[in-house]
């Protein structure tokens, strides 16, 4: 599934994607915050663009969808409404992730922003998460502005993680 927000074109991942996603995943700054924090190969990248490709499968709204710049068709990241389990339970996560060299040009939010309202207004969801890290301070206020809350703390793959919350009233 293809939508657009006011400068990000989101598109599914394709195999020619690969050299982006693999430049993300490789990045250790890019990974400080994502999952247990750890940096993946070549061999793991494609493992990583299979897994996202397998929620497209499930369902076309899922998974994280590559972002792509409106005016001049550069990859500057991904984001997506991720499937996740939580103490158990299923939820849908609205994860981001900005290529470094996008960083401080709002993108993050507009794409947290423009899932959100998808979700919520399209999808028909009353709650999406968010999974943060507690020294990723960034994301925290993201998540703050769109209206999310900290609901607990967790552990997933070995490290603290915030879950913040949006729930339609």
């Amino acid at each position: 599934m293809e939508f657009t927000s006011q400068r990000l074109i989101f598109r599914l991942y394709e195999q020619g994607d690969m050299d982006f996603l693999y430049s993300m995943l490789s990045d250790s700054q890019m990974m400080k915050y994502i999952g247990n924090g750890n940096t993946r190969n070549r061999e793991e990248s494609h493992a990583f663009l299979e897994r996202i490709q397998s929620h497209y499968k499930k369902n076309g709204e899922y998974g994280l969808k590559l972002l792509i710049r409106k005016k001049d068709g550069v990859p500057v990241g991904h984001a997506g409404i991720i499937p996740q389990q939580i103490d158990g339970e299923d939820e849908l996560e609205i994860g981001y992730w900005i290529a470094k060299e996008f960083w401080g040009n709002g993108y993050a939010i507009e794409a947290a922003s423009a899932l959100l309202n998808r979700g919520i207004e399209q999808l028909g969801l009353t709650r999406l998460i968010s999974l943060i890290q507690p020294e990723n301070t960034r994301s925290i206020l993201i998540a703050n502005k769109n209206g999310m809350h900290l609901e607990k703390e967790v552990i997933l793959k070995g490290k603290e993680v915030s879950v913040y919350t949006y729930q339609k009233k």
